[in-house]
C-alpha cells in the first residue's frame, strides 16, 4: 500500500527547491503585470471596466495554476543533505566539542 501512496504524497507535499521558490515568485510577479496592464488595456479600448474585472481575474487564476501546483519544473536543483552517520551499535555518532554525546 506504501508504494502506492508514496508518489501520491509527493505530489501533494509541494516539495521545491530553492531556485524553484525563485522562479515561482519571479513568474507570479511578471505574469500578474502582464495581466494587469492587458486588463487595463481592454477596459480602456471597450470602456466597460466589467470586461476589465473579468480579465483581471482570468489572468489572476492563471497565474495562480502555473504557479501553486508543485510543477516538476520547481524541482529541478534539489539540494543535496547530509544523510546520518550511523556508529556500530546503530546510534547516531554526534560529537560535540571533541566528546562522544550519542
Amino acid at each position: 500500500m506504501d508504494n502506492i501512496l508514496a508518489p501520491l504524497q509527493d505530489a501533494f507535499e509541494g516539495q521545491i527547491d530553492f531556485h524553484g521558490q525563485r522562479l515561482a515568485e519571479l513568474l507570479s510577479t511578471v505574469l500578474l503585470i502582464i495581466f494587469g496592464a492587458i486588463s487595463f488595456l481592454v477596459g480602456y479600448i471597450y470602456k466597460d471596466i466589467h470586461l476589465t474585472l473579468w480579465t483581471g481575474l482570468g489572468g489572476t487564476l492563471f497565474t495562480a495554476l502555473v504557479v501553486v501546483p508543485p510543477w516538476p519544473f520547481y524541482n529541478q536543483n534539489p539540494e543535496k543533505w547530509f544523510g546520518s552517520v550511523t556508529g556500530k551499535v546503530g546510534g547516531a555518532r554526534v560529537v560535540v566539542d571533541g566528546v562522544k554525546v550519542a
